[in-house]
């Protein structure tokens, strides 16, 4: 019979075993991703290994998301390509080092919340545009080093292997999660491969990998007021797209594991890692959801994942180039290919029915955006754009005026409804009656707020038509927050505010 100690004991020794064997797995399945978008950014293969080794090892002892991985991203490597093909990798490296120190600065500042104004449609449309590139890349080892596609036995050793490989990783997890999935496709595929003698290709004819640890470096670049102006661009944007895609793999990891992952945290273990990267020969990265699944689907739900998989990478750059070698990539596209299967949010086209059009329209431009451009950055952002543009429309269109005379008084009341912003000041003033014959109008807010710039200079506008035709106008029940706008622009608008005694704002409408 268990008592609570020894089931403390026996679940602290299955976590220890699940992360030490997806730490494994996953340093298997980031070794060809990352030598490829090496390849990519027109850098030696050896560059995206030690890349990913620095960034996985320091994002998991310093990151704030358990569980995810991190490692030489090719949305970073596409950036940097003009800049390496034009100027040169030690460019490239000043670079990285940049995109690290602002990285950590945008951690620092707590700026990495704002990652949460993303909405669903979004985040659906990124997982989905990633699942495509994803399996899309990985048709790539169907072709022989020259370039050429597989065909005759070639061909078919490779597909019977990526089945057998996919089918262990798909159905293994269905009958025991005791051993991850991942690892058992690779030493499979393997053994089958070196029994039959099948040849197919390995990861040794990508590149050679035999390596040692990476040497300090600093970039051979002059440090003046020319290179920094050539450099900074690019450093803002690898920065801005590697915190996207690391971001939003935080928020999909959260979502997955039920857990809160600290983004703020995360942002600074990312830039200390593009840091480290800058000075040891390094080409930038953050993290990458596609190795992040293999991780989570082999049991890696913690730090320790991560760090074994990081140091992993260096253990076989030195000792362990040979075996590695071995490995068909059969065994690690069939991995993919369920990776990208399980990326792929399924259940967004069942609800396509029943949802705004905007939202499925949204999710649908971010997908086709992720895989044409290849650009996480670029997709999230336009379809940010879009969702906010919407949002403001709709909100424009809630806004009404309601007018009341007060015959007896000669007073021309108008009751706000909504909030007043960019979109609905246009409303707000076509909604007013400026030639009307009264001793005075009153604007009451009391359901409504003035939010912005925008709505401010509205307000200006409609009491200086008014003040044409000698109508002086109110402004009444004004919350704080709105009365803190009016005054500091007060320099440069002339407005009359009604003090109304009773009218209190509930504190937390106040917050």
């Amino acid at each position: 019979m268990y008592n609570l100690k020894s089931i403390k004991e026996e679940y602290k020794l299955i976590t220890l075993k699940n992360e030490i064997l997806s730490g494994l797995t996953t340093s298997l399945a980031l070794m060809p991703e990352c030598i490829a978008f090496a390849i990519v950014a027109h850098l030696d293969p050896l560059t995206g290994l030690v890349t990913a080794g620095i960034i996985c090892l320091i994002t998991s002892l310093l990151g704030g998301r358990p569980g995810m991985i991190s490692g030489a991203a090719g949305s970073v490597a596409i950036v940097s390509v003009a800049l390496i093909v034009t100027y040169g990798v030690e460019y490239l490296y000043l670079a990285v080092i940049i995109m690290g120190l602002i990285q950590i600065l945008v951690g620092a500042l707590k700026l990495a919340k704002f990652i949460r104004l993303v909405p669903q449609p979004v985040i659906y449309g990124f997982l989905n545009g990633l699942a495509i590139i994803i399996f899309l890349s990985q048709i790539e080892q169907f072709k022989t080093p020259s370039g050429t596609w597989l065909s005759g036995l070639p061909l078919i050793f490779m597909l019977v292997l990526v089945v057998i490989s996919s089918l262990i990783m798909y159905f293994l997890p269905k009958l025991t999660k005791k051993v991850p999935s991942g690892l058992v496709a690779i030493i499979t595929v393997t053994l089958i491969n070196l029994i039959f003698n099948l040849k197919t290709k390995t990861i040794g004819d990508i590149a050679s990998i035999a390596s040692g640890l990476p040497k300090f470096h600093i970039p051979m670049v002059p440090i003046t007021f020319q290179s920094i102006s050539i450099v900074l661009p690019y450093a803002i944007l690898m920065a801005a797209v590697g915190l996207i895609e690391t971001l939003l793999t935080v928020n999909v990891v959260d979502e997955m594991t039920n857990t809160r992952g600290r983004a703020n945290k995360e942002s600074v273990a990312q830039g200390i890692a593009n840091t480290f990267c800058g000075f040891f020969h390094g080409m930038g990265g953050c993290a990458m959801i596609g190795q992040t699944m293999v991780n989570l689907e082999s049991g890696g739900l913690k730090h320790l994942s991560g760090i074994i998989a990081g140091s992993l990478i260096f253990i076989i750059l030195i000792f362990g180039s040979s075996i590695v070698n071995i490995i068909p990539m059969a065994a690690l596209v069939g991995v993919m290919f369920v990776v990208a299967f399980n990326t792929f949010k399924w259940s967004s086209l069942k609800v396509i029915n029943h949802v705004p059009k905007i939202d499925m329209a949204v999710m649908i431009i971010v997908t086709v955006l992720t895989v044409l451009l290849n650009n996480l950055a670029i997709a999230v952002l336009v379809g940010v754009i879009i969702s906010t543009l919407n949002m403001a429309w709709q909100s424009s269109k809630r806004i009404t005026v309601i007018p009341t005379l007060d015959n007896k008084n000669n007073i021309q009341y108008y009751e706000v409804r909504g909030p007043l912003f960019f979109a609905s000041c246009m409303n707000f003033k076509e909604s007013l009656d400026y030639n009307i014959k009264v001793d005075g109008v009153v604007i009451n807010f009391l359901d409504s707020r003035i939010v912005d710039q925008s709505a401010i200079i509205a307000i200006n506008e409609v009491c200086k038509k008014y003040k044409e035709n000698n109508i002086k106008v109110y402004l009444s029940h004004l919350s704080h927050d709105c009365l803190e706008l009016l005054d500091d622009a007060s320099e440069f608008i002339e407005i009359n505010i009604l003090e109304d005694p009773y009218y209190r704002i509930p504190s937390n409408e106040l917050d």
